[in-house]
């Protein structure tokens, strides 16, 4: 088995071998979705290890200019692809996925492919099995063939680590795709992958999504099985009671809502030990057509304020979803934003602080011990949150509930809430410490941390959130809409996503892809 790690400032040259007779076809064929890729094998329009070729070839020419996916399978990948192309010449489907080239986030385990959540003590590690995430679309006739960028531990909002580089973005190299789905945000932007699995604590789908003008689904926390995520570190869960990190969640990232849509009917499931008492059947969209929707809208607030380059584009669309008969309102939950954010964060420390190693977290409850009460910085919240006793811990989670509720209220009178996915468009690299680093909003500096507020809103309240691509800036970024919706209802704010993008016109490759 060779594992082929892809360098990172390799000049791409050459073109694809398997572009003959099929020129035009062939050069829309990455940018359609993954659903529209899976029925041109089925159709036999294409066969499996054509299309892998394709992606391997487009991503040997295409990304060492971004360095989106880190490490490829070759051997096994088209072993898997050529059996899907024999089961298929038998009337064999294995699944809505049949033979479809598939990346993976490099914190997911997928079997015999390198997974290292960009930590050089991992970069050894292959696991013998898929998360679980993995097996739905191995078992829905998925070929996984190659793994994408994170940051260490997927802490981070930009994708860069010690052990495969820095990630960048397609719409422009000297901005990072996000993070901690960076990696997959732009593979599956610049036309590499058909589709991507991700995780999200912080954003860390949605942001990509938003940086990258792609789509992204935040589940419902708790529907989606986490086990085979890295961290918590492998082996310390080996058997089927993994642990569900608070907050995170893990999703799919794709060119289409139908390609979101799709890969939520195979991964909502209860995790394995579950199973045996219970099932998940996420309801129906609340309506059915754009009209009938009641939509909230929240675009801006004092304790994180969005910058004009997104929150302009944000508004222009929703103008545009008025003049299409939309119901909207400036409409929010009864809310303070500031304190959900403060709630957020304390639970975030504390999920965050969960299996650091001893030396590090007794360095942090001395650091904590010495915080001035009236520190109320981003690293001070993060070492309370990390170190904070459980009774602490207890309090703040009460405080959820209680936010949990006021959403609950908000959702009897409104089906979905648009806000922002970030304050920013995508940032330019910044390799400092996290806590030094610093955000430009409006001309004025912002905390870095303040990246992560209005994705906090729907991860501390458990709820759905899709993104959208919205718009570009006048500069040719894009910028993503944020949906969220009620709470175990899902397949609201994705059709809504459906509706809207019929409007708002979608995903569209970025330039020289």
């Amino acid at each position: 088995m060779q594992f082929v790690r892809i360098l990172i400032f390799s000049e791409a040259s050459g073109e694809s071998r398997i572009l003959s007779g099929k020129g035009h076809y062939m050069s829309e064929l990455a940018f359609l979705s993954a659903v529209e890729q899976a029925a041109e094998i089925r159709a036999g329009k294409i066969s499996s290890s054509e299309l892998l070729q394709y992606f391997l070839e487009r991503g040997r020419r295409l990304n060492p200019e971004i360095n989106a996916i880190v490490c490829t399978d070759r051997e096994q990948a088209e072993k898997r692809a050529e059996e899907a192309d024999q089961a298929l010449a038998r009337k064999e489907i294995r699944g809505p996925l049949h033979g479809l080239p598939i990346t993976i986030k490099d914190t997911l385990e997928a079997e015999g492919l390198p997974c290292t959540s960009g930590a050089p003590r991992l970069k050894d590690y292959v696991p013998q099995q898929n998360a679980d995430v993995v097996q739905a679309f191995v078992d829905a006739g998925a070929v996984v063939f190659g793994k994408t960028n994170v940051p260490i531990y997927g802490r981070d909002f930009q994708s860069y680590n010690d052990v495969y580089g820095q990630s960048n973005n397609p719409w422009d190299v000297s901005r990072s795709p996000g993070g901690s789905s960076g990696g997959a945000a732009a593979a599956l932007s610049a036309g590499l992958s058909a589709l991507d699995l991700g995780s999200d604590i912080g954003g860390s789908i949605r942001t990509p999504a938003h940086f990258c003008g792609i789509y992204g689904h935040k589940p419902s926390y708790g529907i989606v099985p986490q086990k085979g995520h890295i961290p918590p570190a492998p082996g310390i869960l080996p058997g089927a009671h993994a642990r569900d990190v608070d907050i995170r969640v893990v999703g799919p990232l794709g060119r289409s809502i139908a390609d979101i849509e799709l890969a939520m009917d195979l991964l909502v499931r209860p995790k394995a030990p579950d199973r045996r008492a219970w099932s998940i059947n996420l309801p129906t969209p609340r309506k059915q057509s754009l009209s009938d929707y009641k939509i909230g809208v929240w675009l801006d607030d004092p304790a994180c304020p969005v910058d004009a380059a997104v929150g302009d584009r944000l508004q222009d669309a929703v103008d545009r979803l008025c003049g299409h008969g939309a119901a909207v309102e400036q409409a929010r939950p009864a809310i303070d934003f500031g304190k959900s954010h403060s709630v957020y964060l304390n639970l975030l420390g504390a999920a965050m602080g969960v299996g650091t190693p001893d030396k590090m977290f007794n360095k942090w409850l001395d650091e904590a011990r010495s915080l001035s009460p009236e520190d109320e910085g981003y690293l001070a919240r993060h070492l309370r949150g990390a170190t904070q006793r459980h009774r602490d811990w207890a309090v703040q989670d009460v405080m959820r509930q209680q936010l949990r509720q006021k959403w609950a209220d908000f959702f009897d009178t409104y089906d979905v809430l648009i806000c922002p996915p970030c304050p920013v468009v995508a940032m330019k690299h910044d390799h400092q410490h996290l806590y030094d680093r610093r955000l430009v909003i409006n001309n004025r500096d912002r905390p870095y941390m303040d990246a992560v507020a209005w994705a906090g809103l729907a991860g501390v309240a458990n709820l759905p959130a899709t993104v959208l691509p919205a718009g570009r800036t006048p500069e040719g970024l894009p910028v993503g809409m944020q949906v969220i919706g009620p709470y175990l209802e899902d397949r609201t704010p994705i059709h809504f996503t459906r509706l809207i993008t019929l409007i708002l016109g979608g995903f569209s490759p970025p330039p020289g892809y």
